[in-house]
């Protein structure tokens, strides 16, 4: 099922969704086993002029926002203050998720999102030459950057517990599936 929108020409579709808990890697990433990663696969169906553009709108009318365009860190990653959103504008990946060891690879195209909770360690283990997504963050969620150092987990642990769930679904609004993935109601 495909329906329009006010996106220009993007249609949001009925997404099928690979919904994924990740728990404490036992060292180096906290995860978290609460909330799962969720990808709706094919969840925009975007025109080829201005697909970052239309992820951009969609999230900022969803009260996701603080968006950015870039690719994703080659490298371990997680933030502890945010959750976040990726929608993919351009291109593929794979993107490693959970840290190395109980990890786990996902393939992402053009047209996914990929919403991940605080504390979910996320690096991108290869993708195409034009690979891009646009990040965005629920609104009055401030992000920070955590590697999976020593020391730094004791203070990502107490901050990912108090990161608030977000108001909406960033791609559907309230009736969006992550009210049931992630019990926002």
């Amino acid at each position: 099922m495909t329906t329009s929108n006010s996106y220009s020409d993007a249609h949001l579709q009925t997404p099928d969704a690979v919904v994924h808990v990740f728990e404490d890697d036992g060292s180096r990433f906290p995860n978290n086993k609460r909330l799962p990663v969720v990808i709706y696969q094919n969840a925009v169906k975007l025109p080829e002029r201005e697909p970052a553009a239309i992820f951009e709108a969609i999230f900022h009318a969803n009260q996701w926002g603080s968006s950015w365009r870039n690719g994703i860190y080659p490298y371990h990653h997680y933030h502890s203050t945010a959750h976040e959103v990726l929608g993919v504008s351009r291109g593929e990946a794979s993107v490693r998720f959970g840290g190395d060891d109980n990890g786990k690879t996902f393939e992402v195209l053009f047209g996914d999102v990929i919403i991940i909770p605080a504390g979910v360690a996320h690096k991108n283990l290869g993708s195409s030459s034009d690979f891009q997504v646009i990040g965005a963050y629920p609104l009055g969620q401030k992000w920070d950057m955590n590697y999976g150092k020593p020391g730094e987990r004791p203070q990502a642990e107490r901050n990912i517990i108090q990161v608030p769930l977000p108001k909406t679904d960033p791609v559907y609004g309230q009736d969006g599936q992550l009210a049931e993935y992630w019990h926002l109601l």
